[in-house]
């Protein structure tokens, strides 16, 4: 090979450098845009370094939610032994609504207009009434005379049911048994439940709610 100037050489050198940094600096390029175009951006969750929490203590409503008006009516207001759509009467005892109903149905066929001043009752509406009959009689005696506690009355169980007029009261004293209800303390004339025995019959009148 014959000897080339100094320069030549030196321009061929230059020369395929610079082919070379330019395949490189493509290959780079190619890189940079496969990565940049196919990546995926994958997020990082934080890791907790404390100790984890207890769980909340579970939902309460609290003492302050006592139902303390369920199966109330105002003074004055009645229902038909049929208006099912108020809690009085759409929580009583399935046997004692129909035994009522029933009875309506045969009083009002002799002309009586059978109501119900008082069906079920929450717990806490009765507990509101024989507080009330507790101060106004001064004793708790003697309040239970006229006023069951929760826990012994009938209306929040479902199990009894109150009945006016007067007439319709006397009435249902007279012809309750075939219906299956009796009329249980002797100074409440309107308080009438389930009570027959297995002849028929109601069981002796007891005084009061207290005896």
């Amino acid at each position: 090979m014959p000897n080339l100037p100094r320069m030549c050489v030196s321009a061929r050198r230059h020369a395929a450098f610079r082919v070379q940094f330019g395949h490189a600096r493509g290959l780079l390029l190619c890189a940079a845009w496969l990565v940049g175009g196919c990546a995926t951006v994958v997020p990082i969750q934080p890791v907790s370094t404390t100790e984890p929490t207890s769980p909340p203590a579970p939902f309460t409503i609290g003492p302050a939610a006592t139902d303390t008006y369920g199966g109330w009516l105002p003074d004055g207001q009645t229902l038909s032994a049929f208006d099912v759509s108020n809690p009085a009467l759409a929580q009583l005892d399935p046997a004692l609504l129909t035994a009522i109903q029933d009875a309506a149905r045969a009083a009002k066929a002799q002309g009586i207009d059978l109501r119900i001043t008082s069906g079920w009752r929450s717990e806490g509406f009765q507990q509101r009434l024989f507080d009330d009959a507790v101060h106004q009689y001064g004793s708790v005696q003697i309040a239970s005379q006229f006023v069951a506690s929760p826990e012994v009355s009938k209306h929040v169980v479902g199990q009894a049911v109150d009945v006016a007029p007067v007439d319709a009261d006397k009435w249902l004293i007279r012809n309750g048994a075939q219906f299956g209800l009796c009329q249980i303390y002797a100074n409440e004339l309107w308080h009438f439940e389930l009570a027959i025995d297995q002849q028929g019959n109601c069981p002796p009148l007891r005084p009061d709610a207290a005896g």
